[in-house]
């Protein structure tokens, strides 16, 4: 019997109408802005109006290290968030929303999968609300209020060659990354090096998952730094005079999206930071009416616990003031097999016939990935349940050896088939999540505002990736110290890496130790509130305060390209 496609399972589903899905939330229908039957924005006005109820206990789904297909976690949050109805609990589940780049790419859609899904799963990857438009908008707004000030004298005294402002759209486009922008006549503009990257990857967006209210995603727009003076003064969105109109494109965007899984569980889905450049967590604003509106709040974070958990841990739940009571550490048997070092998984190609077969000893082989990832949890305090995410090629004695490796480790585990059974097969998970969230447990950051920008690199680098020591260049040494100079030391880091290793190398599997972490470049996201040590080959890091290209084009005086260097 062929099994249905996600679409034909979301297509045969019957959404509950969502004032019903708002009042379980005890959201009334006055903070609701309908778009359509089947979607609603929650005006932020809720948080105020929720702030008298209990708390939710506060759950983040992250997993091992993947392999590129992914090892579902959002599958997971879903099917977690339905199995706390079977166990006759109240949850709410917090996710990010998809960009279109990887919709249309391999990856494909991002609503979860099988009968663990968000609907309508159309609307979820095909723009929503118009939420990455607006953030599409308010970035290039921005970029063209930068090259009108050009155009009239550039008061400020922006350095052309040091602007730091691309701009961003929500499609892959490969050949719009390096641009040459300006070319004609006088009034089209200063000609000059540019470029493009995706929406989710713009500052922007960060800023929108990270802002508590109006009021402070209006200051840090302000903030944003566009590029610096030839003294290397930083030039800012405030100064340009682009922030206010930024923050009235996205005044409505700011509002969480209010969806639904299969089975009428509430589902808060809101704003897209990428989770290996950015902080790959769902917006702030979304978890704060989340946390007030039932019993268990389930949120996703980006990639493994090394990129996303760490990330929510220090910098999103700093800029939330909300802390967690569990974590939910996704495993699967291929990814494991993978980390073994003796497979090779390519997106959108068949898996190997022998990564399927039956084989415990490639997972034990793969299995310190495992062991690493829990420590990385308990690192902060929080307590590991790891969920097993069956697949049907999966054999009982591989989930036996995860399970065994886990309960050594000290957490709990659950064998899921959320994908093929929905809520009922997760319950066991969520047995296990209510019994974490009881748990005596400690919530910590890994480091205090107070350390030095180094200091809080090395620190993760060494407790988090397993890295020996951290080489520093010496541009990214100077550019730390004048991130510092400049009033920016406080801010937490979020270092760009590789998603397929723990490490900064994408071939080392497993749990690699001894390693050093190289640290190519710092940039500061200074509205966003990051700073960016760069690692390995990262290409797209927009709206960073970063140094000039080292290229430079040159004119002649009709604006045509007469050289290169």
């Amino acid at each position: 019997m062929t099994f249905p496609t996600d679409l034909e399972i979301a297509r045969a589903a019957t959404a509950t109408p969502m004032a019903e899905i708002a009042a379980t939330m005890g959201i009334g229908e006055h903070l609701l802005q309908p778009y359509g039957s089947d979607l609603a924005k929650i005006r932020l006005d809720a948080i105020d109006e929720l702030s008298d109820r209990p708390k939710a206990k506060y759950v983040v789904v992250t997993a091992i290290t993947p392999t590129p297909l992914g090892e579902g976690k959002t599958t997971t949050s879903v099917g977690l968030g339905q199995a706390m109805q079977h166990i006759g609990k109240n949850a709410i589940v917090s996710l990010r929303q998809p960009s279109m780049g990887p919709t249309f790419g391999i990856k494909g859609g991002a609503a979860g999968g099988g009968y663990s899904q968000v609907i309508p799963m159309e609307l979820l990857n095909l723009h929503l609300t118009g939420d990455f438009h607006a953030v599409t908008a308010a970035h290039n707004l921005l970029a063209a209020m930068v090259d009108n000030h050009l155009h009239h004298g550039n008061e400020l005294g922006l350095e052309v060659d040091n602007i730091t402002w691309r701009r961003v759209l929500d499609v892959n486009d490969r050949a719009l990354r390096n641009i040459v922008i300006g070319l004609g006549g006088h009034m089209d503009g200063v000609t000059r090096q540019s470029g493009f990257d995706i929406t989710a990857a713009s500052e922007v967006m960060a800023i929108l998952a990270l802002a508590t209210s109006a009021a402070d995603m209006r200051t840090r727009l302000g903030r944003i730094v566009v590029g610096y003076t030839r003294d290397g003064e930083p030039v800012t969105a405030e100064q340009i005079g682009g922030a206010g109109s930024m923050a009235v494109i996205m005044r409505d965007a700011l509002n969480p999206n209010l969806l639904q899984t299969l089975e009428g569980t509430p589902v808060i889905v809101h704003a897209g930071p990428f989770g290996n450049i950015a902080h790959g967590n769902s917006s702030v604003v979304g978890d704060l009416v989340g946390i007030r509106a039932g019993e268990y709040l389930i949120t996703e974070a980006g990639f493994g616990a090394d990129m996303g958990a760490e990330r929510f841990f220090n910098i999103k739940c700093r800029a939330s003031g909300l802390v967690p009571d569990a974590a939910v550490l996704v495993a699967t048997v291929r990814a494991l097999k993978v980390h073994s070092g003796k497979y090779h998984v390519v997106a959108g190609r068949p898996l190997p016939d022998e990564l399927l077969a039956e084989n415990p000893d490639d997972v034990i082989a793969g299995a310190a990935n495992l062991r690493k990832q829990i420590e990385n949890v308990k690192a902060h305090g929080v307590t590991p349940v790891v969920a097993i995410n069956a697949f049907p090629t999966d054999h009982e004695s591989e989930h036996e050896v995860i399970r065994r490796v886990a309960e050594e480790m000290g957490a709990r585990v659950a064998v899921c088939t959320h994908f093929s059974d929905g809520g009922a097969g997760a319950t066991a998970l969520a047995e296990a999540v209510v019994e974490a969230c009881e748990d005596d447990t400690t919530f910590r950051y890994l480091y205090d505002d107070s350390d030095s920008l180094t200091t809080k690199i090395e620190t993760v680098a060494t407790r988090i990736y397993g890295a020996e020591r951290v080489q520093i260049s010496l541009p990214a040494s100077r550019q730390l110290r004048t991130y510092e100079d400049n009033g920016y030391g406080s801010m937490p880091v979020c270092i760009a890496k590789t998603h397929l290793s723990i490490s900064g190398d994408p071939t080392l599997r497993g749990a690699p130790t001894g390693h050093t972490l190289h640290v190519r470049e710092v940039r500061a996201s200074v509205g966003a509130g990051f700073v960016y040590p760069i690692c390995g080959t990262m290409s797209t890091m927009p709206g960073l305060a970063k140094s000039p290209a080292a290229s430079r084009i040159d004119f002649d005086d009709d604006g045509q390209i007469i050289g290169l260097s």
